[in-house]
């Protein structure tokens, strides 16, 4: 077939999620990776879901909503094939002065409609999360201020934890199951997943005519950039110069063969800003490694952890952006000897008992990939560019859980759907706008993890 009603670049969970949302509304697609499809970056997050976004605005939530709401419909249409869970984040700090900022970010992603939230004193106003399943459970969140509360639910947690902020419409699941489904079920109806490189887009009259694919010109009337960490490269082949960087961001599994993280716990946030507690000996390496001496900086919250695997599993993964400065996107990525040791000892100050493999570590397997963002970390989702190019990308490190709602907005923009309001927060073109602009100089929270 020489001819597709729209040709996506990238196979991975934006591009399926795409596929998945266009053939539904009975378009022909290709999908175009030169790679295996969910392979590059897809493969590389904790898997993880969430509607807890900061604003200014609703937008961020409102989105997220309707993913989950998306994925929620396909894990009952697949007897939850993808393992999706609704364990839930669980932000907790040793910091008293911490107490206070965990409660502000719970009212205000309540009135930004992520639901309400609870305060808890007591241990008998608390109801935890299942450790399966994600059926007839809470969203907003609850803050728990008494420690015997703390301590009952999540043993693990260190002494010192003074505040917890459960919160609730997050988990994970199989994000290869996923992709793997909206794939199949995209190429049952109109799409042909094609393993090549797009060589360049073709445009005729100032709207887009066909798309270069392996020296074959493959005619078609739109073209969907979902490039991943190659987004900004294919904007140039429609002449736009999207505005996102990349941070590279690694994760580490490791097998937890004390049993330390328990297997039904939710996510594991430390929501404190820290300072390693190297030693002497540490500290003067690291200072004579210039790559390093960021390390004895304070380091930025965020550590954080979850199990991984079934019935059975031991293994655990791992994750702490402390180092998240603009990089170019190179493969494989270069090699990180650090990640892991610091990761562990950030992780350390809500789960003391992890201190038992600082010296003593299991084997880790470090992983990872580029997380492409705008300045704001909110997508790029819509028209950008000649007429009939879209773009659907920049989801740092949230490309799972955002892809299906992502996509129902992006099939919306090419069949002519209403659109929620909420849209025009990720269309590409919200830039040209002065107040806009300004606006982002005064952004403070992004809402990364």
């Amino acid at each position: 077939m020489s001819s597709y009603d729209v040709v996506i670049c990238g196979a991975g969970i934006a591009g399926v999620a795409a596929a998945d949302a266009l053939t539904a509304r009975g378009a022909s697609v290709l999908l175009v990776d030169e790679r295996p499809p969910l392979s590059l970056t897809s493969d590389k997050s904790s898997e993880c879901y969430r509607n807890w976004w900061p604003g200014p605005d609703n937008a961020m939530v409102a989105l997220m909503n309707r993913s989950i709401d998306l994925i929620d419909a396909l894990a009952h249409e697949t007897q939850n094939a993808i393992a999706l869970n609704r364990r839930g984040y669980l932000y907790v700090t040793t910091d008293p002065a911490q107490t206070a900022q965990l409660q502000h970010a719970g009212e205000t992603a309540a009135a930004l409609g992520a639901g309400p939230l609870r305060t808890h004193v007591r241990p008998d106003t608390y109801t935890p999360s299942i450790a399966h399943g994600f059926d007839g459970q809470p969203d907003g969140a609850d803050l728990i201020l008494d420690r015997a509360t703390l301590r009952r639910f999540f043993p693990c947690l260190a002494d010192a934890a003074v505040a917890a902020l459960h919160v609730r419409r997050c988990g994970w699941l199989s994000a290869q199951q996923l992709g793997m489904i909206l794939l199949e079920r995209a190429c049952s109806r109109s799409a042909r997943l094609l393993r090549a490189r797009v060589e360049a887009v073709e445009v005729t009259d100032g709207r887009v005519s066909a798309v270069w694919i392996d020296n074959q010109r493959i005619a078609t009337g739109a073209f969907v950039n979902a490039a991943g960490p190659f987004l900004r490269r294919v904007g140039r082949m429609v002449g736009v110069d999207l505005p996102v960087f990349s941070e590279r961001h690694l994760k580490v599994a490791f097998e937890d063969h004390l049993g330390i993280i328990p297997r039904d716990a939710p996510l594991l946030i430390c929501a404190d800003p820290q300072a390693i507690a190297w030693t002497d000996d540490e500290r003067a390496m690291l200072a004579d490694d210039p790559e390093a001496q960021s390390l004895l900086d304070v380091l930025p919250a965020g550590a954080h952890c979850r199990p991984e695997g079934g019935t059975g599993s031991t293994w655990v993964i791992a994750l702490w952006a402390y180092d998240a400065a603009p990089v170019e996107e190179t493969f494989p990525l270069p090699a990180a000897p650090y990640f892991f040791d610091v990761t562990l000892r950030g992780l350390t100050r809500i789960i003391p008992a992890l201190e038992a493999y600082i010296h003593r570590p299991p084997r880790p397997t470090i992983d990872g990939g580029y997380y492409t963002k705008t300045r704001e970390n909110r997508p790029l989702i819509g028209p950008a560019g000649p007429r009939g190019s879209f773009v659907m990308g920049a989801f740092s490190g949230y490309g799972i859980m955002a892809a299906c709602g992502a996509a129902d907005v992006l099939a919306a923009y090419l069949s002519g759907e209403a659109l929620p309001a909420w849209a025009a927060a990720f269309h590409p073109a919200r830039y040209d706008d002065p107040a806009y602009r300004a606006l982002l100089d005064t952004w403070n929270d992004t809402g990364q993890l």
